[in-house]
């Protein structure tokens, strides 16, 4: 049994939740959002909690259940606070700023680098150094940042790159001479 699939999730007052066949769409104060439902798994609305069931007891299934109500539940939370990633940037003369609706990096080469943001994300950088994503899709929102810590990733001898907020990297001892 599926310990995350068996757990109601409870619906907020300001969120409406929809089923329509195999389609659930959810709307709240931030935004709307829809989620095409598997076939073995099924949906419904009782009263304020959305429960999800499954067809079978097949291993894939049961995997199947605990993801659809963890992507219900990310989604209504979602449409309610919102989803939030901080991200900073260590290093002589690295800085981002937004021009429009790109992300513009400035990360020690010799050029600089231009990440489009999508249309769903809000983006802010504060100081030249720390960058706050804000969207309704948990997914969106952790990939975006994904994509721009990789552009320089922290490395372990000064530590300079681009990582999460609060994040620890593990340092390393340069050479020594004997």
């Amino acid at each position: 049994m599926s310990r995350i699939g068996q757990k109601p999730v409870e619906i907020p007052a300001k969120v409406k939740v929809q089923v329509n066949g195999s389609d659930v769409i959810i709307e709240g104060p931030k935004g709307k959002m829809n989620f095409s439902v598997h076939r073995n798994v099924t949906v419904s609305v009782d009263g304020t909690n959305v429960l999800v069931k499954r067809a079978s007891e097949d291993r894939a299934v049961k995997a199947l259940h605990g993801l659809t109500r963890s992507l219900i539940s990310n989604m209504i939370k979602g449409v309610t606070d919102g989803f939030k990633k901080e991200l900073e940037i260590q290093g002589v003369g690295f800085k981002a700023a937004v021009q429009g609706k790109n992300l513009n990096l400035s990360l020690g080469y010799s050029h600089p680098l231009f990440k489009v943001i999508p249309d769903d994300l809000k983006v802010q950088v504060v100081e030249n150094t720390n960058i706050i994503i804000e969207g309704v899709d948990k997914q969106k929102v952790g990939q975006f940042a994904a994509d721009v810590r990789s552009q320089y990733p922290p490395e372990p001898y000064k530590g300079k790159g681009v990582r999460y907020k609060g994040e620890q990297v593990r340092r390393k001892d340069g050479k020594t001479v004997q």
